[in-house]
C-alpha cells in the first residue's frame, strides 16, 4: 500500500457518536448533539536562493469550534454566570473521550480555556427540539 503501515482497527470499532462522552468544566453533558472543533497553524514554504523553498517557516496555531446543545442544557450551563451571560463564564475545559463498546483504548481530546463567543435561541413551528449551536473561543486542543 505504497509504503503505508495500515494497523487494522481492534475488534473492527471505530469510534463514534455512540461512543463520545463529553464533559464541560468536570461535568458530564448529557444535553449534546454535536461538537466540531479543529486547530489551524500557518505553515509556509521559506524562499532563498533560487526558485525552490529551502525550509519551512511555522506560524501561530489558532483554534475554534462549535457546540450543539439542548435548550435545557443551555440553561444549565447558563446557571454557572453571575450575569445570566454565556459569554460571561469563567473559561473553562471541555474534555471529549471516545470510550469504545466493548472496551479498548479511550481517546480523549481536551479544549483548553473555552469560552462561549455568542447566546442565541431559534424556534419554529413544528420543532420538537429546541437545539443551540454555540461558537467556542479555544486557546488550546491536546490530542491525546
Amino acid at each position: 500500500m505504497n509504503g503505508i503501515r495500515f494497523t487494522p482497527l481492534i475488534n473492527g470499532v471505530e469510534p463514534s457518536w455512540a461512543s463520545l462522552t463529553v464533559g464541560i468544566a468536570g461535568v458530564v453533558v448529557t444535553g449534546i448533539t454535536g461538537i466540531d472543533y479543529d486547530d489551524d497553524q500557518v505553515v509556509e514554504n521559506v524562499y532563498g536562493a533560487g526558485q525552490q523553498p529551502v525550509a519551512r517557516g511555522y506560524g501561530n496555531i489558532t483554534c475554534k469550534g462549535v457546540i450543539t446543545l439542548l435548550r435545557s442544557e443551555v440553561e444549565g450551563i447558563r446557571a454557572a454566570s453571575a450575569t445570566g451571560r454565556l459569554q460571561d463564564i469563567a473559561p473553562f475545559d471541555i474534555v471529549c473521550s471516545y470510550v469504545p463498546v466493548g472496551g479498548g483504548q479511550i481517546i480523549t481530546h481536551k479544549l483548553r480555556n473555552c469560552q462561549f463567543k455568542k447566546d442565541s435561541t431559534s424556534l419554529k413551528q413544528g420543532d420538537t427540539k429546541n437545539e443551540t449551536a454555540l461558537d467556542l473561543e479555544i486557546s488550546h486542543i491536546e490530542w491525546n
